[in-house]
C-alpha cells in the first residue's frame, strides 16, 4: 500500500496534499526513518509516525526589532541580516523574524506579495548572515520576484570559511540538488530528480584562514535550498560550523568553536526593479567569521 493512502485511511480528516506536504517537510517516519516520498510502498505492520507541526499565525505581528539597513527607497529595502534571524514565521519561530521587524518599520508592507511573507523575494538560512533585498511596492515585488526566479541580472556572491582546501584554486559545480532520499530535512546531490544548481567558486586570494581552513568565494547562478553548503561538502571542504553537512567533531576543536555555519551573503548585484538601474551592495564580514580569517590585501 502507498504511504499516503495508509495515512489517509488512518486519518480521514487529512487531505492528500496535506500528507504530501508533511512528508516533504520531514514530519513522517516509517520504522524510525524519515519517509522518502508520499507514494512509497509500506505495509500495515510498519511503524508509521506523523508529527503535526503547530500552526503558523495567519498574519504576522509587527515587532520593533532593529535592522541594519544598507539602502532604502520607496520601492525596495536592502539590509544586512544577522545570523540567527529567521526570515519569516514558521513552526517554532512565530516571532522575532525578519518579517515581524519589517512590518514594524514599513507599515505599508502588509500584503505585498502575500500576508504571510510580505516583501520577501528570496531567503537566507537562519544561521547565514548577509545581504537581502525586500520589496516595498507591488511593482518592485513583481520585478524582483521575476529576476530572482529567472536568475537574470542578479549576481549573488557569498563568503564561506571551509574545512580543508580544495585541490584546485577555483572551479564550477553544476549538478542536481534535491531532498535527501532518506533524511528529508537535508538536501543532497542527486543523480536523478532534483533541480539544477550551479556554484562558481574560488579560493579568495585577498584573504587567508587559520590553519586547517580556507576562505572560499562562491558566486551562485541558482538559489537552491542549502546549495553552497551541499556543494562545499561535495568538494570535501564543508563549511566550518555546519552541523548538518559539516564535521562538528572537528569544529569543536577550533578556538573559538563556531556557533553557526561560517557562511555570509557578501555581495548582491541587481537592477532596480522600478528605476531600471544597476545597483551593488556589500555586507561587511561579521565579527564571528573574522575570528577565522585575515585579509592579506
Amino acid at each position: 500500500m502507498r504511504l499516503d493512502k495508509l495515512i489517509l485511511a488512518r486519518n480521514p480528516g487529512f487531505s492528500r496534499s496535506r500528507i504530501e506536504g508533511l512528508v516533504k517537510s520531514g514530519f513522517v517516519t516509517v520504522n524510525g526513518a524519515t519517509a522518502e516520498k508520499a507514494g512509497m510502498k509500506v505495509s500495515e505492520d510498519d511503524d508509521i509516525e506523523v508529527e503535526i507541526p503547530p500552526p503558523v499565525p495567519a498574519v504576522p505581528e509587527p515587532e520593533d526589532i532593529p535592522l541594519d539597513i544598507l539602502y532604502e527607497d520607496g520601492d525596495m529595502l536592502v539590509l544586512d541580516k544577522p545570523a540567527g534571524m529567521v526570515v519569516h514565521p514558521a513552526p517554532g519561530h512565530f516571532t522575532g523574524t525578519l518579517v515581524n521587524a519589517l512590518l514594524a518599520r514599513c507599515p505599508g508592507l502588509s500584503g505585498i506579495g502575500g500576508v504571510a511573507r510580505p516583501g520577501i523575494v528570496h531567503r537566507l538560512d537562519q544561521y547565514t548572515s548577509g545581504v537581502m533585498v525586500v520589496a516595498k511596492s507591488q511593482k518592485a515585488m513583481e520585478g524582483l520576484a521575476k529576476a530572482f526566479a529567472s536568475h537574470e541580472h542578479v549576481e549573488k556572491t557569498y563568503l564561506a570559511v571551509c574545512r580543508g582546501r580544495p585541490r584546485l584554486d577555483s572551479g564550477r559545480i553544476e549538478n542536481m540538488i534535491g531532498r535527501h532520499p532518506v533524511d528529508r530535512k537535508r538536501m543532497a546531490v542527486l543523480e536523478r530528480g532534483g533541480k539544477r544548481a550551479v556554484t562558481n567558486w574560488r579560493i579568495l586570494s585577498g584573504a587567508a584562514a587559520i590553519e586547517g581552513l580556507s576562505v572560499i568565494e562562491c558566486r551562485i547562478e541558482t538559489g537552491r535550498t542549502h546549495q553552497i553548503r551541499v556543494h562545499m561538502a561535495s568538494l570535501g571542504c564543508p563549511v566550518a560550523g555546519d552541523a548538518v553537512y559539516g564535521r562538528p567533531s572537528l569544529d569543536r576543536r577550533l578556538e573559538p568553536a563556531p556557533a553557526r555555519q561560517m557562511l555570509h551573503a557578501w555581495r548582491l548585484k541587481l537592477w532596480h526593479p522600478v528605476e531600471n538601474r544597476q545597483m551593488e551592495f556589500e555586507a561587511p564580514v561579521p565579527p564571528d567569521m573574522k575570528e577565522y580569517m585575515k585579509w592579506t590585501t
